[in-house]
Order: structure tokens, then sequence, then C-alpha cells
């Protein structure tokens, strides 16, 4: 195959997307963003750190899913609730969304001072916001929600570990209520290589017929730092716990100014996709932790470079 093959993915010619001046209040950065349609418009759920280094979500809406216009206020800040302020006392992250009928699922990463761990809440509106539980214990992040359940349960895969520079693999598990989860198993596992420190899930898993298409990041440490790229994997329709194959190499990686400097260098990380009509998929991600940017691929391209790579 071509190098246009290998890594199919083209940049939006006008990124970065949004930066730090399209948000109409003081903060220092806006990235990792997920992404959803809502009402026939483009809906990205921005992070957004403030000046005290800490993180809240805020919205963002286009017609046309290139140019956006952020909301004036925040929309998810840190909660009050006394049980369970102290988890997100410096912030809530990286958000994914998942839509389950008329109910958006947002989960995100909640951040305190015992580390990260995941949480989700509900919405229908994009106005009110139910949070439902914290989900997992400390060290935990990278969450995203199947928008469906699965032999009556719902299941969601996850990154426990990778903190601290600590290793860090995909891991897969059900629930019958979004509260309590179990039967945890090992999705993929980093291994030396362009992942070989850590892996976690990029974005929700998006169901296709050659199987469930989930984009994740690989981290690979260097002398220079890490250095964030990403790959593809499809997962069994029915038994998701089952990996049909992934990308046999990155398909997207740091390549452009504003993903190879800022506040940390080197990243890309998508948090959010949408499918159009004409199966291309928008794949927003954030830049060197400073930019929120865009980029476009053919389904059936991901598909194929995930059917060359290792089968289970």
């Amino acid at each position: 195959m071509k190098q246009h093959q290998l890594h199919p993915f083209i940049r939006y010619e006008k990124n970065p997307i949004l930066s730090r001046d399209s948000v109409p209040y003081a903060c220092n950065t806006v990235f990792n963003a997920a992404a959803t349609k809502y009402n026939d418009k483009y809906l990205l759920l921005l992070r957004i750190e403030d000046l005290r280094g800490h993180s809240h979500l805020t919205k963002a809406w286009s017609d046309d899913g290139y140019h956006f216009e952020v909301e004036e206020k925040p929309w998810i800040c840190p909660t009050d609730d006394p049980e369970t302020e102290v988890y997100e006392r410096y912030g809530v992250e990286d958000p994914r969304i998942t839509r389950m009928n008329e109910e958006f699922y947002i989960t995100y990463t909640a951040y305190g001072p015992y580390g990260p761990r995941a949480a989700i809440g509900k919405t229908t509106d994009f106005e009110q916001f139910e949070r439902i539980a914290l989900i997992t214990e400390v060290d935990n992040k990278d969450v995203v929600l199947f928008p469906e359940k699965i032999n009556s349960k719902f299941v969601l895969i996850d990154r426990p570990g990778g903190f601290g520079g600590k290793r860090g693999d995909i891991w897969i598990k059900e629930s019958p209520d979004l509260i309590h989860w179990g039967r945890a198993r090992v999705l993929l596992a980093a291994e030396p290589g362009w992942g070989g420190f850590k892996l976690g899930v990029s974005t929700p898993p998006l169901k296709t017929g050659s199987g469930w298409l989930v984009f994740y990041h690989g981290v690979r440490s260097t002398p220079a730092g890490n250095l964030y790229r990403i790959g593809a994997m499809l997962l069994e329709l029915d038994n998701p716990k089952k990996v049909i194959a992934h990308t046999p190499h990155f398909i997207f990686g740091p390549e452009e100014s504003y993903e190879r400097t800022g506040d940390v260098p080197n990243v890309v990380f998508p948090c959010g996709l949408i499918l159009e009509e004409d199966n291309t998929i928008k794949l927003y991600y954030g830049a060197a932790d400073t930019h929120i940017a865009l980029a476009e691929a053919r389904l059936e391209d991901i598909v194929e470079l995930c059917m060359m790579g290792p089968r289970e």
C-alpha cells in the first residue's frame, strides 16, 4: 500500500479549529473534545483548562462540523457534592459522549488528590446534566461506553493503570446498571513498538458491518518525552471482548507544528468522532494539549487497515 493509504487521515486545512482565543472567557488551553450531533447541529464538549490548571467542560456548536462557536460559560464543572467533591477537586477531564436511544451518556475522568478515576453521567437535552456514579477506583481513565447493550449488559472499555509512569493496557467490563462493573478482561495489551509504554481507548465504539470499530492511542516513551499516536481495532459485534484485528502500525501521529508544540508536545488525542452519511469519519482530537483539530478519513480505509494487522 502507498503511504497515504497506510496513514489515511487528512487534516483539515484550517487546523486547529479551536484554540484558547476561541473561548469567550479566560483560560489556559482547550483540547480533548467529545463529539456528537444534536438537533441537526455538531456538538463538541471541550476540555478547557483554567488558569489554575484545573479542567471543566464547555459546549461548542457548529452547523458544518468545521466552524464552531464556544458557549460563554462552562457546562460541567467539578461537583460540590460533599460525598464526591474530593474526587473531582482538581477537574473533570477528557469527556466522551455515547448516544443510547434519546439519552446521551458522558464518561469523563474525575481528577482529585488521589489521582484519576472514571465517572459517568447523562443528559437528554444538553442543558441538564445528571451524574450517575464514579465507576472505577483511582488510577483509571480513558473510558468509553458502547452505544447499545450487549447480551442485556452495558459494556465499557477503560484503562486501569498507566498513571505516574506505570504501564497501561486496555480493558473491557460489563454492568447491569451502569454503577456496578465486573467481569473485567484485558482487551489489548501494550507491546514493544509504537505503543509500547501504554495504550488507552480514544473514541466510543462505532458499529460497522465488520465489527465494532474503536480508535485507541498508543504512547511511546522517548528520551525527548512521550509520543502519542493513534491506532484502531475491530471487536466482534456479539462478543466485544474478542478482538477481530487491529492496525499493524499507528495510522495517525503528530506532524504539524500545532501537534508538535504546546503544553504537552507531540500529542494527538482524539475523544470524539462523527460518521457522516457518505462514510467519512470526522475525528476531533486534542493537539499538544493546547488546541482542538480535525482530521478526516474513509470508514472503509480504516477497516481495511485493521484487517491488515494481527488477528486473534
